[in-house]
């Protein structure tokens, strides 16, 4: 994929252009970078438009300027569509990326052709006890970077991902994550409970593997409570990162759902 540096912003972007087809947009987890989606990349890039981010701080997105932060990406997704001519996208935000899609599709509802989220929560209804869970955890992690990357990434990569080698790709991803990169992360909680979720306007896809951690299997229940027209997919063999997991299955997934999304 051609990469691109934002004119407006820090992040460099990745498009792989087939004609007049639909686009797809893929936001990565934390801590890795848009390559978490070469299998997808692989089998979409003949049949879709493809556009890929790097999340600030993370891959090539590092060219920071004082006040960038997370909270911002979703105005600069906005400023790359406007860029590539893209009115609208199919959306897949994986972890991390499951909130930057959400907060999108909470700011431009009308650019959104799909969303898909996995491994993530309902950033609309995020109730205390889960998200206090959820900080506790993120404080732990971050503990260990600081003392150590790889000992970070050795510990994150059984907590990303199931299989042997997905574990072993996110590994090598994360092991390039910048220590200084936390701080664009303390943003984060101005995306959370700040929309109320308005009727939607196109079809939403929630899920995750089923050997995620059971307050990620807790997060997708209620959402689904939340959202009860919404399509829950869980994923056999797969953790957090089902797209690195279990490939096949989740391209698969994906096609029928944008083939739906288009009826």
């Amino acid at each position: 994929m051609k990469p691109i540096k934002s004119a407006n912003s820090p992040i460099t972007y990745f498009v792989s252009r087939t004609g007049q087809a639909e686009w797809i947009l893929f936001i990565h987890a934390a801590f890795v970078n848009h390559n978490m989606f070469k299998a997808q990349f692989e089998y979409f890039e003949h049949k879709y438009n493809l556009l890929a981010i790097d999340i600030i701080g993370h891959g090539q997105s590092t060219d920071t300027q004082k006040g960038d932060a997370i909270d911002k990406m979703s105005k600069w997704i906005s400023d790359i569509l406007k860029t590539e001519s893209i009115d609208k996208i199919h959306i897949i935000g994986i972890s991390l990326g499951a909130v930057l899609a959400q907060d999108f599709a909470n700011r431009y509802p009308n650019a959104v052709s799909s969303l898909a989220c996995f491994g993530g929560y309902d950033i609309n209804h995020f109730d205390t006890k889960m998200k206090n869970e959820n900080s506790a955890r993120q404080k732990l992690m971050m503990l260990k970077a600081l003392f150590s990357v790889k000992w970070f990434a050795k510990a994150n990569k059984k907590i990303s991902a199931y299989t042997s080698q997905a574990q072993n790709e996110f590994f090598d991803m994360n092991i390039h994550f910048p220590k200084k990169s936390f701080m664009f992360l303390a943003t984060l909680h101005r995306m959370v409970n700040k929309y109320k979720t308005e009727q939607r306007n196109y079809p939403l896809l929630i899920g995750c593997g089923k050997f995620d951690i059971p307050m990620e299997l807790e997060a997708i229940k209620a959402w689904k409570s939340n959202e009860p027209d919404c399509t829950v997919v869980l994923f056999e063999n797969a953790g957090h990162c089902v797209n690195m997991d279990v490939p096949r299955e989740f391209n698969k997934t994906m096609e029928e759902f944008w083939k739906s999304a288009g009826q």
